[in-house]
């Protein structure tokens, strides 16, 4: 989950929200649907969030007009204790919003938990579902039903110094193989940067590496899940990675601690030759001292020309199960993920839309979108549809897999081994 990219054209209609009259639907577990009174609303507090504001602020306009009666009352929480508000919310229903914003990993968490709003017939009667980005669709999908609509998508891809490019006659490598050693020569040309930042801590720089190898992170769907982390071509892409910790490249005395935030951060601050970032690190790179001299392109594959698969990141909007406005909250949630709302959002904080028609659009007005959508198109992961996952992400099991193999504390396949192991236990204990 992050920020992301811009649009103009769709600005204009962006500001009018129109609201579809809603229908009623029975289900809610609060057995209340009243048509009046106030919903509360739970959205992230982003860094610079004034422009996120002013966008769901004509939401609000629009939807309080076109439903008398109704008021929205939006509280902008903390990413970072997320967690501790949604687990008293689901447990005390009085407390809780009606409508919440949340991370797309934590989907099938909150279904298990009993938090989320089966919204199944809802979103297959609304006529903008259709062109949702299948990818961010399965991202509220948990067994086959719908559990929220997707608000924005954010992926990685590959920036580069153009201005270090072109002193070094570099070009940009088109495949795994040449991107480490374009990074390597970088590093040898200018001691003073690293060729790739990369880092330790860094689990959606480290697996497209895993994908590209044809590795998985694990088998299997619904509630029964397997590890796969450990398998033969997992662990290629494992040591793939692993392998740019180097004095030759990203001392793992300085990189193996990084998270994606101090890759892009040592990028932009011009103390390296490449990063992985995403659409969303287009605005920290814009504000640094690489301003002008760099560019992007699709994270190579293995072969050439092809492109590394990405985790679709992102964040989704859904409704709370406890709600006693289901039909208003559920309309609410379709205005907050529109098209027109993802369009208005997208100018105001660079969060990629999930309609493929409003990315393309989103492309052919702002050039630096192109290698994201890209990315997109050529196909993208996702985590296992587990609860377990929220486990093994806290957990810090990928990180320390690959720290213990960075710091040569074990080799690929022990390490590889044990992270399966505690993957597997939290699969079995959570589904």
């Amino acid at each position: 989950m992050k920020l992301p990219s811009r649009l103009a054209v769709l600005l204009s209609a962006a500001a009018v929200v129109t609201a579809c009259a809603p229908q009623t639907s029975s289900n809610s577990s609060s057995e209340k649907d009243e048509k009046s009174g106030t919903l509360r609303v739970w959205l992230f507090q982003e860094v610079g969030n004034k422009p996120k504001e002013k966008a769901v602020d004509s939401v609000v306009a629009a939807f309080e007009k076109a439903h008398k009666g109704a008021k929205v009352d939006v509280e902008y929480i903390p990413i970072d204790t997320r967690a501790q508000r949604v687990k008293a919310a689901f447990n005390d229903p009085k407390s809780a919003p009606d409508v919440m914003e949340y991370g797309n990993t934590d989907t099938a968490g909150y279904v298990k938990d009993g938090g989320l709003l089966d919204v199944t017939k809802e979103f297959g009667a609304w006529s903008e579902a259709k062109d949702t980005d299948p990818t961010a669709k399965q991202s509220v999908t948990v067994d086959g039903k719908i559990y929220g609509s997707p608000f924005y998508v954010g992926v990685r891809a590959l920036y580069y110094r153009t201005d270090v490019f072109k002193e070094l006659g570099l070009q940009p490598p088109k495949t795994m193989d040449e991107l480490a050693s374009t990074a390597r020569k970088i590093r040898a040309a200018k001691p003073d940067l690293y060729g790739l930042v990369v880092g330790g801590a860094y689990t959606y720089g480290a697996m497209p590496f895993v994908w590209a190898n044809g590795g998985e992170l694990a088998t299997g769907k619904g509630g029964s899940y397997a590890s796969a982390i450990d398998s033969t071509a997992a662990q290629k892409g494992i040591k793939a990675y692993t392998s740019l910790f180097g004095d030759d490249n990203c001392p793992a005395a300085k990189c193996a601690g990084m998270g994606g935030n101090d890759t892009i951060t040592a990028f932009a601050a011009g103390k390296a030759g490449m990063a992985i970032g995403g659409d969303f690190s287009h605005t920290a790179v814009e504000a640094g001292k690489v301003k002008g001299e760099y560019a992007v392109v699709p994270l190579p594959g293995v072969t050439s020309g092809s492109i590394a698969p990405a985790f679709a990141g992102g964040n989704n909007i859904g409704v709370l199960k406890s709600t006693s406005h289901r039909t208003l909250a559920v309309d609410l949630m379709e205005q907050l993920t529109s098209k027109k709302t993802q369009a208005s959002m997208f100018g105001a904080m660079g969060f990629l839309p999930t309609f493929a028609d409003v990315r393309q659009q989103a492309a052919a007005k702002a050039p630096y979108v192109k290698p994201f959508a890209q990315t997109l198109a050529a196909g993208t992961k996702f985590v296992p549809a587990s609860p377990a996952w929220s486990q093994i992400d806290s957990q810090l099991v990928l990180p320390t897999m690959l720290q213990e193999v960075i710091s040569g504390k074990k080799d690929v396949d022990a390490a590889s081994k044990e992270a399966a192991k505690k993957m597997n236990a939290a699969f079995s204990s959570l589904g």
